[in-house]
């Protein structure tokens, strides 16, 4: 795991594993939100994104989908994917070749998806979604881990529990996944302390524990 990395890198390839973790996670919500709204209930996707803090607005189910991956909000996938690819060409020597050529592949299908007059439907989210599996794949391949895997890996797993706690969803997940965070922590930064946290504390006492300790890791590298 001998590498060095200044800490612009250190946090870009940070925030490229939180922003594909978002895009990869928004998706699949959109996707199940879908379902709802032609079998069960017609607001399930406006409930979905009032958790994001946004309000949308939809006729029917096809609507649903173009709003909400490629509307003008804060959660616009072509937004987050080209936050996503602005890390990853920042960071592009400490990434794996094909995984960058497949982030490539994924900002130019979004994108001309975003500014093309064709209304998306779900065999276009899975190809999408097909891509970031790929880029999984590609980025955890090697069986040896480097510094920059670990910020990638750090910056999935943080979003991946904030993502989950906005859905307001169980908090013994999210305390599963920070064991793996606080793994992480322990070999970026050995020598820090940090409290471990239960199911009786608040979402936002989680999702502070989580800030300061990325703060302390990707600030201070």
């Amino acid at each position: 795991m001998e590498q060095l990395l200044t800490a612009n890198v250190a946090s870009n390839l940070y925030w490229f594993g939180r922003y594909l973790e978002r895009i990869e996670a928004t998706l699949i919500e959109v996707v199940n939100a879908f379902d709802k709204i032609i079998d069960i209930d017609k607001d399930a996707g406006k409930i979905l994104y009032q958790k994001f803090e946004i309000d949308i607005e939809y006729k029917n189910a096809k609507e649903f989908l173009d709003t909400s991956v490629f509307g003008e909000h804060d959660a616009n996938i072509n937004v987050l994917m080209g936050y996503a690819r602005e890390n990853a060409i920042i960071s592009r020597t400490y990434l794996d070749t094909e995984a960058f050529g497949s982030v490539i592949e994924l900002s130019d299908l979004l994108k001309h998806a975003d500014n093309s007059s064709f209304w998306i439907d779900c065999n276009f989210i899975d190809q999408a979604l097909s891509l970031i599996s790929e880029i999984w794949g590609e980025l955890t391949r090697n069986q040896e881990r480097n510094t920059s895997d670990y910020f990638i890996r750090l910056g999935k797993l943080v979003e991946k529990t904030d993502f989950h706690l906005r859905l307001e969803r169980d908090k013994g997940f999210s305390l599963v996944v920070m064991d793996e965070i606080d793994t992480i922590v322990s070999i970026l930064a050995p020598d820090a302390q940090f409290n471990t946290h239960d199911e009786r504390e608040t979402y936002e006492a989680i999702l502070n524990s989580i800030n300061g300790k990325i703060d302390k890791i990707v600030v201070e590298q």
